[in-house]
């Protein structure tokens, strides 16, 4: 099934990201969210660039997806990059307390060179960065303690830039989720269409459930489609499953097949599926 890449930036998207480079210098820390399923297609590729040389704590959200094991491996992954890493459930609340205290922590560290050159300390300042749909707007809820930003499981919700303050010791500036102006690796877009994190009209949701037939396919989960859709997928291309299943199951209905088997995998239904694992 030939279509066509998977693109998507809408203009809201242009502006932030312009206001967030511009605010970028007031930083101190940068929280950046990846989501738990995709680290590496959910890394966005020019973030290190804008950043340079600040602290950085990276959050896997969604810990609750992927399985213990890819959890230590990932832990194991980012310490060879010399890389903070930490897991949350935004939804639920895990993780949260682990990540405040990381954050001040970078505080303590700047507020003392603040006094070295005898300036006033002030509270810290840090910025949550990550594509639109990885959870940035839960986790700023949990972090502040009170819902304040609209969290939605769709993309594209928070336009606009504002700091909010966490605590007397932290400061937080919220944005909204940014995505690179053009996709170039194409694997990882599906990726980010198949765990909803980019926005909808991007895809197609046939295109995108038929990769996400492959890829579990590819990653061993043949046995998860067979008790989910009651047929063996074995020898199938993904494609050819939805096609199989409309016709058995669902009065020939395509993309009903497709949005069910894009839904139980986004919710969970499916079990802990990580796409991704550490690069070896």
């Amino acid at each position: 099934m030939s279509a066509p890449p998977i693109q998507w930036y809408p203009g809201h998207i242009a502006k932030a990201e312009k206001q967030l480079r511009e605010q970028l210098n007031k930083v101190d820390v940068v929280l950046e969210i990846l989501d738990a399923r995709i680290p590496i297609a959910s890394h966005h590729p020019q973030i290190d660039n804008w950043i340079g040389t600040k602290p950085r704590i990276i959050i896997l959200n969604r810990m609750d997806m992927i399985p213990e094991s890819t959890k230590q491996d990932w832990l194991k992954w980012f310490k060879l990059q010399e890389k903070q890493l930490f897991f949350t459930n935004a939804k639920q609340g895990k993780g949260i307390k682990a990540i405040k205290s990381a954050a001040q922590k970078t505080g303590v560290a700047m507020n003392q060179r603040r006094r070295d050159r005898g300036m006033r300390p002030r509270p810290v300042r840090a910025v949550v960065i990550g594509f639109p749909n990885v959870g940035k707007s839960a986790l700023i809820n949990r972090l502040v303690g009170k819902k304040i930003v609209v969290s939605e499981r769709r993309a594209g919700v928070t336009r606009q830039l504002r700091w909010v303050k966490i605590s007397k010791e932290i400061e937080l500036l919220d944005a909204p989720g940014i995505i690179p102006w053009r996709l170039e690796n194409q694997h990882d877009a599906v990726k980010l269409a198949i765990c909803e994190d980019i926005g909808q009209a991007s895809y197609d949701n046939q295109v995108v459930a038929a990769s996400a037939v492959d890829l579990l396919l590819e990653l061993g989960y043949g046995q998860v489609l067979q008790s989910r859709f009651n047929l063996d997928p074995t020898g199938l291309t993904g494609e050819a499953f939805i096609q199989d299943t409309s016709d058995r199951f669902y009065q020939g209905d395509k993309e009903r097949v497709a949005r069910q088997i894009l839904y139980d995998f986004r919710t969970g239904n499916m079990g802990e599926i990580p796409l991704e694992l550490p690069p070896l």
